[in-house]
């Protein structure tokens, strides 16, 4: 749908500042109807990378290209692309409709078409309620919303959210997330950044990693986690404590340890070590009741690597 080679952009605020790297040379690509998620902390990228992809800004050097069934020209193609950016301008004295219809209008859709549009998802989003009062009586939750609704009014095929989620409860994150997880299922491209990380590891299927203006990471959600190093194994036995620990003793095999009463223990050991604990537990005849693969949660990988 949309590819980055090796885009690099350079704020430079003065003279004698020190100029400021935003993207070094940062290469990835989103398919056709994937929904990908954009990682980074504050000032890793994210916002410059979309600016860029929308042809706010232009970038130093390297290019970006878009998929031929977007269109051939700017025009054509940026038709076809919805965008909600961080911090949308709301007109406070017009109502809910009377935005919709504005956007609808300037985006060239048929009023045929906008009105049912403008109801349908109104109802989806929950605000068909808000629609007649001022958009400066509406809640963030609700802003955010009616801005995330007025980007797919259009029917785009390249969705482009930047920190839709932010600043909402976690019962308004719900309900957007499961939004963009419907609008995706309808076969659009859904390109968005977030800060709240299990978010993203819930609804997308590949996720781009930036830290400090660089590409750490471009691919499956799964492969990352499954591909991590820190997996621990929880092993659960039946045996008393001090038994199972003098046992252990000395090996410098568990990484915690939880007593669960009845003679029953919680044991996490690194995946390295689990067949020497099994191995000396089997050999003095302690019962193993279970033994689970614990990965690490996509938010303990991304915090990892920013503090690399």
């Amino acid at each position: 749908m949309v590819k980055l080679e090796q885009v690099e952009k350079i704020f430079k605020s003065d003279l004698l500042a020190q100029p400021f790297v935003a993207l070094d040379k940062v290469s990835f690509n989103i398919p056709d109807g994937s929904l990908v998620g954009f990682l980074g902390a504050n000032g890793a990228g994210k916002t410059t990378s979309l600016k860029i992809i929308m042809d706010f800004i232009r970038p130093d050097s390297g290019q970006v290209t878009f998929s031929p069934s977007l269109g051939n020209s700017r025009i054509e193609i940026f038709k076809k692309i919805g965008f909600l950016p961080e911090r949308p301008y709301f007109y406070p004295n017009l109502n809910g409709e009377e935005f919709l219809n504005m956007l609808g209008t300037l985006s060239e859709t048929p009023k045929a078409v906008l009105r049912p549009r403008i109801k349908h998802w109104s109802q989806v989003f929950s605000i068909e309620h808000a629609l007649k009062r001022p958009l400066k009586t509406y809640s963030k939750g609700m802003l955010q919303r009616i801005g995330f609704l007025a980007a797919i009014l259009h029917d785009p095929e390249f969705i482009i959210l930047d920190e839709p989620l932010s600043g909402l409860d976690p019962v308004g994150r719900k309900g957007l997330k499961d939004v963009i997880s419907e609008v995706h299922k309808k076969g659009k491209t859904i390109f968005f950044s977030s800060h709240v990380v299990p978010d993203i590891e819930e609804i997308c299927d590949r996720v781009i990693f930036l830290e400090k203006g660089k590409l750490i990471y471009d691919g499956s959600v799964q492969t990352l986690i499954h591909s991590s190093p820190n997996t621990e194994i929880a092993i659960k036995v039946k045996g008393n404590r001090e038994v199972v620990e003098n046992i252990l003793k000395g090996e410098n095999l568990v990484k915690s340890w939880d007593d669960m009463g009845s003679d029953y223990q919680y044991i996490k050991v690194s995946a390295e070590s689990k067949q020497k604990t099994l191995s000396l537990l089997v050999n003095h005849s302690i019962d193993i009741v279970s033994l689970d693969v614990e990965k690490p949660t996509l938010e303990e990988i991304f915090y990892k690597i920013k503090n690399k």
